[in-house]
């Protein structure tokens, strides 16, 4: 199986992040730009949050285990 990349738009509030990610969540549920529902490790997050919260474009590459590889921010 090949890498694979993934593309999303998120949006979360600060509370939100502090609240559901940072502390007992280990993992974030999402949909894609095109429709799949994906999960991947709340901690990949941390570097993308402001005082404002996580907001922006991002891609998520998976390895050939489907397992987390890296995330960028596009925009």
């Amino acid at each position: 199986m090949a890498e694979s990349t993934v593309q999303l738009r998120m949006t979360i509030t600060a509370e939100e992040y502090l609240k559901s990610y940072a502390g007992t969540a280990k993992s974030v549920h999402a949909v894609t730009l095109d429709g799949r529902r994906i999960q991947f490790p709340a901690s990949i997050l941390r570097p993308f949050v402001t005082r404002e919260g996580i907001q922006g474009h991002f891609a998520i590459d998976y390895d050939e285990n489907n397992r987390f590889s890296k995330i960028e921010k596009l925009g």
